[in-house]
């Protein structure tokens, strides 16, 4: 009689604790938040944007970012201004404290307000970046200056600045980790469901692996790497 295994895929959790092993002093996430309306539903304005897979919040909480964290560390958290208290709790439950954040303003050609992005209230033409600290570590002396604002334009659906990667160096210490990565960058260890390499040649975020409607974040992509 033939014997059938049913084995289960691993969760993001496993899958970040079984690839990445060393303790990083800079961690960047970019968390594939899921948005929900009043129902628990994922909002249908949202669903028709929705270019990527995305995770519900126990998921990211499960995340073993605690253990990848040094003792005395920096955490940068993208948040969407609808989920600014989740993105706090994020960041508690990871083993930080919210210290400050980055506003990151989308800005037109003519430096204006970039108004076609989303929200259930207003029309968001913001993004968050927390900031959050483990242990006693102050910002490198660079950061003392730094503002906490950046003004640059959007490019495709939900891709940010290049410019934060050049203010983080700048404001802490490596090693550095990035959850979430879609694009390589030099001396950073990164993890993801994106093939970093290839978007980074053509310069766009292809996410041809999205089409699978089991989202295939576990599967290892050829770019992501630990350096």
């Amino acid at each position: 009689m033939q014997t059938i295994y049913n084995l289960s895929a691993p969760t993001a959790a496993e899958d970040l604790r079984s690839k990445m092993q060393e303790q990083f002093a800079t961690m960047l996430a970019d968390s594939p938040w899921q948005f929900q309306n009043r129902t628990g539903k994922m909002a249908t304005e949202h669903r028709r944007l929705l270019r990527y897979p995305t995770m519900e919040l126990e998921e990211i909480f499960e995340l073993p970012v605690s253990r990848l964290a040094a003792a005395r560390s920096h955490l940068y958290l993208w948040v969407p201004n609808a989920l600014l208290a989740e993105g706090m709790e994020v960041v508690r439950r990871w083993g930080f404290t919210c210290k400050s954040n980055i506003v990151w303003h989308k800005i037109r050609k003519d430096g204006g307000p970039d108004g076609h992005g989303v929200g259930f209230y207003f029309r968001n033409v913001t993004e968050l970046l927390l900031f959050g600290v483990r242990g006693s570590m102050r910002p490198l002396t660079p950061g003392r200056t730094q503002v906490n604002f950046l003004a640059t334009r959007k490019r495709e659906h939900s891709r940010k600045p290049d410019e934060i990667y050049d203010l983080i160096e700048s404001c802490s210490s490596g090693p550095f980790l990035e959850l979430f990565a879609r694009f390589a960058r030099h001396c950073w260890s990164q993890w993801g469901n994106e093939d970093v390499e290839a978007n980074s040649t053509h310069g766009v975020a292809l996410r041809t692996g999205h089409d699978n409607s089991q989202l295939r974040r576990m599967e290892t992509p050829k770019g992501s790497r630990v350096k």
